[in-house]
């Protein structure tokens, strides 16, 4: 669940005060492709940060069906020092339609502390209806997976939330739907180990798993910028814990205008 939970938060940024608020009417206006993210996990404990692992996103343009469409791929990988600890190799992949940002499909393999997944996820956005592993389930109206999510959520206007807002939304994962929200904590600046950002900080509700208890203890930061890009997240985990920070992005669709000073 380590993967999914930072995945999870990303979704969290950008989802709209109510589920349905006009998400599958967007127009993608956020990335472009060919666009690449990637992010260093570090792990502290007894106050010393270790270089846990990677975290990668990117998009490139395919087709599904004949019709025009994104693929969008995230990939979770820890440190080679550490596999003797908690062993992470992570591929999670989503078509979606390119003009309603919906998936048509969800992919995942996974390899977690010995544990192996390999899950594909068939989406009927006319029947409210998902396929995995051979299995009907009913969804709802706008049903996105965790990666389609985090994408098509990048282009939510979200500039009239007042102070804890919660922002409420819906994704399928492991055969279910989950309802979930994220509190709005407001406007700032942040310095992280890439640079000094304008930011918008918010606290996920969280999937509870083997790592992770739950509730409203993350706290994550987003470029406050057309992107919309998180820059840093920190969180509690069962012993110590984990903060993520942005490592290096290419092809932005807009100017990281959010940035005010590099690093050194």
């Amino acid at each position: 669940m380590f993967f999914v939970n930072f995945l999870f938060i990303v979704i969290s940024l950008f989802w709209p005060v109510q589920p349905n608020n006009g998400i599958c009417s967007q127009i993608n206006t956020a990335y472009k492709t060919g666009e690449s993210i990637r992010y260093t996990i570090y792990y502290n404990v007894f106050g010393l940060y270790m270089n846990a692992g990677k975290a990668e996103f990117a998009t490139k343009e395919s087709t599904w069906d004949n019709s025009p469409a994104y693929t969008f791929t995230a990939t979770g990988k820890s440190n080679s020092k550490y596999d003797w600890i908690f062993k992470v190799r992570d591929k999670y992949e989503s078509v979606v339609d390119k003009k309603t940002l919906l998936p048509y499909q969800f992919t995942r393999q996974i390899n977690e502390g010995g544990y192996h997944l390999k899950q594909e996820v068939l989406f009927n956005q006319k029947a409210n209806t998902a396929i995995a592993d051979g299995t009907l389930y009913k969804t709802t109206d706008c049903t996105f997976d965790v990666i389609s999510a985090i994408y098509a959520a990048r282009n939510i206007n979200y500039s009239n939330l007042q102070l804890n807002d919660k922002i409420t939304l819906n994704f399928f994962l492991d055969k279910e739907l989950y309802p979930s929200y994220f509190k709005f904590l407001g406007r700032s600046e942040i310095t992280t180990r890439y640079g000094r950002f304008k930011v918008i900080k918010f606290a996920p509700l969280l999937l509870k798993g083997t790592m992770f208890n739950g509730g409203e203890k993350m706290i994550l930061w987003v470029t406050d910028d057309e992107n919309h890009i998180p820059v840093r997240i920190e969180t509690p985990i069962i012993i110590g814990s984990i903060k993520v920070d942005l490592d290096a992005y290419e092809n932005l669709r807009h100017p990281l205008s959010s940035l005010l000073e590099v690093v050194e």
